[in-house]
């Protein structure tokens, strides 16, 4: 067994996630460069230190997780959301529920609120956010971030959901209180049932071929029928009718 699958050994016995279902070669070299940078020369050793540090455990769970994320990221495919799909949700009940799996430092989950707040009231917005980082999560909820995050916020949101501090924006609490964030490890933990949406973008490229088939199927058994799968825009599905989707527009996938 090689240094690092005794480290995917001792990282499941530990957390219980199971790195074996992540892409290999993009895993090894994100935590290699992590470990070479404090000072380790290999995964055994890195690994003892993880077990016994818990800064240094949140540190490689930030690394392995890829926090990257904007508000409004593909800004079309937004439009599409709040043009289209909410409006064909919206027909069939005013309380959707919906997930942001895999949430990230928040910019999705909040996102989505503001564009279902174009016709629907903040009381009735609901999002459950869920993520596998800790620290992730914890920056999601204090909802502060820096102006590249806003690229692709259209100005009139910007102004009506944002407060400026300095070089900083920050999420007002009217929309903060929309979201309820959740940890959750998408290949381990159970799913919910019965959303209208669920959004899980810019992930499922770190994932094996059959992990990722795992998860597209508990997202379809979480869906309602006519319910929508939001994926991210290098994460096409190429068989979307064997999780019992069909494509409802670029990168949505309604539920047959």
């Amino acid at each position: 067994m090689s240094d690092y699958q005794q480290f995917v050994a001792g990282i499941k016995r530990k957390t219980g996630i199971d790195l074996a279902l992540y892409k290999e070669a993009q895993m090894k070299r994100r935590l290699t460069s992590l470990y070479e940078k404090k000072g380790f020369k290999n995964f055994t050793d890195f690994l003892q230190a993880v077990e016994r540090d818990r800064n240094l455990m949140n540190e490689f769970l930030d690394r392995m997780t890829i926090n990257v994320s904007e508000f409004y990221r593909n800004g079309k495919r937004w439009e599409v959301l709040e043009n289209k799909i909410f409006p064909r949700l919206l027909q069939n009940s005013r309380r959707l529920k919906i997930w942001s799996a895999a949430c990230s430092t928040g910019e999705e989950p909040y996102s989505l609120v503001m564009v279902l707040s174009k016709h629907l009231p903040l009381s009735q917005i609901q999002v459950v956010a869920t993520d596998l980082d800790e620290n992730a999560i914890a920056k999601a909820k204090r909802g502060v971030y820096p102006e590249r995050s806003l690229a692709e916020v259209p100005n009139d949101i910007k102004a009506k959901y944002f407060d400026k501090d300095g070089e900083f924006y920050c999420v007002k609490e009217e929309i903060k209180r929309c979201v309820t964030f959740k940890k959750h490890n998408l290949l381990n933990d159970t799913y919910d049932s019965n959303h209208d949406l669920i959004v899980c973008r810019n992930v499922m490229i770190y994932f094996t071929e059959e992990a990722k088939d795992q998860i597209y199927q508990n997202f379809s058994k979480a869906l309602k029928p006519g319910g929508v799968l939001f994926v991210g825009s290098t994460e096409q599905i190429f068989s979307p009718a064997r999780y019992n989707f069909e494509v409802e527009d670029t990168f949505f996938y309604r539920k047959i």
